[in-house]
Protein backbone atom coordinates (compact mmCIF):
# COMPACT_ATOMS: atom_id res chain seq x y z
CA UNK A 1 0.00 0.00 0.00
CA UNK A 2 1.14 3.59 -0.43
CA UNK A 3 0.76 6.23 2.14
CA UNK A 4 2.68 9.64 2.25
CA UNK A 5 5.15 9.81 4.98
CA UNK A 6 6.96 13.07 6.47
CA UNK A 7 5.37 14.24 2.66
CA UNK A 8 7.02 11.47 0.75
CA UNK A 9 5.22 8.69 -1.16
CA UNK A 10 6.51 5.16 1.04
CA UNK A 11 5.24 1.51 0.33
CA UNK A 12 4.25 0.06 3.18
CA UNK A 13 3.61 -3.71 3.60
CA UNK A 14 -0.25 -3.94 4.66
CA UNK A 15 -1.07 -3.88 8.01
CA UNK A 16 1.27 -1.97 9.22
CA UNK A 17 0.87 -0.05 12.72
CA UNK A 18 2.32 2.83 13.37
CA UNK A 19 4.56 1.52 15.92
CA UNK A 20 5.94 -0.98 12.90
CA UNK A 21 6.34 2.19 11.00
CA UNK A 22 8.51 3.89 13.57
CA UNK A 23 10.57 0.71 13.71
CA UNK A 24 10.68 0.46 9.39
CA UNK A 25 12.27 4.28 9.52
CA UNK A 26 14.97 3.10 12.03
CA UNK A 27 13.14 5.44 15.19
CA UNK A 28 12.43 2.80 17.74
CA UNK A 29 14.85 4.10 20.11
CA UNK A 30 14.54 7.49 19.57
CA UNK A 31 11.96 9.96 21.11
CA UNK A 32 8.69 10.89 18.78
CA UNK A 33 5.47 12.13 17.75
CA UNK A 34 3.26 10.40 15.69
CA UNK A 35 0.63 12.40 13.33
CA UNK A 36 -2.09 9.91 11.14
CA UNK A 37 -4.32 12.50 9.30
CA UNK A 38 -3.68 15.54 11.36
CA UNK A 39 -4.66 13.17 14.49
CA UNK A 40 -1.87 12.70 16.95
CA UNK A 41 -1.69 8.96 17.95
CA UNK A 42 -0.29 7.98 21.40
CA UNK A 43 2.17 6.54 22.45
CA UNK A 44 -0.01 4.10 23.95
CA UNK A 45 -2.09 3.77 21.13
CA UNK A 46 0.55 3.28 18.36
CA UNK A 47 0.98 -0.35 18.07
CA UNK A 48 -3.12 -0.41 18.20
CA UNK A 49 -3.69 1.73 14.94
CA UNK A 50 -3.10 -0.04 11.55
CA UNK A 51 -2.35 2.06 8.85
CA UNK A 52 -4.39 2.56 5.94
CA UNK A 53 -4.10 2.81 1.83
CA UNK A 54 -3.35 6.60 1.51
CA UNK A 55 -3.49 7.81 4.27
CA UNK A 56 -1.06 10.50 5.58
CA UNK A 57 1.77 9.69 8.29
CA UNK A 58 3.61 12.31 9.99
CA UNK A 59 7.18 11.72 12.06
CA UNK A 60 8.30 14.33 14.53
CA UNK A 61 11.74 13.52 16.19
CA UNK A 62 13.10 15.83 18.80
CA UNK A 63 16.34 17.24 17.77
CA UNK A 64 18.71 19.17 20.54
CA UNK A 65 21.55 21.78 20.03
CA UNK A 66 22.12 25.01 19.75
Amino acid sequence: MICTVNAQPKELPEGTTVEGLIELLGLAGSICAAEVDKKIVPKRERSETILKEGQSIEIVTLVGGG
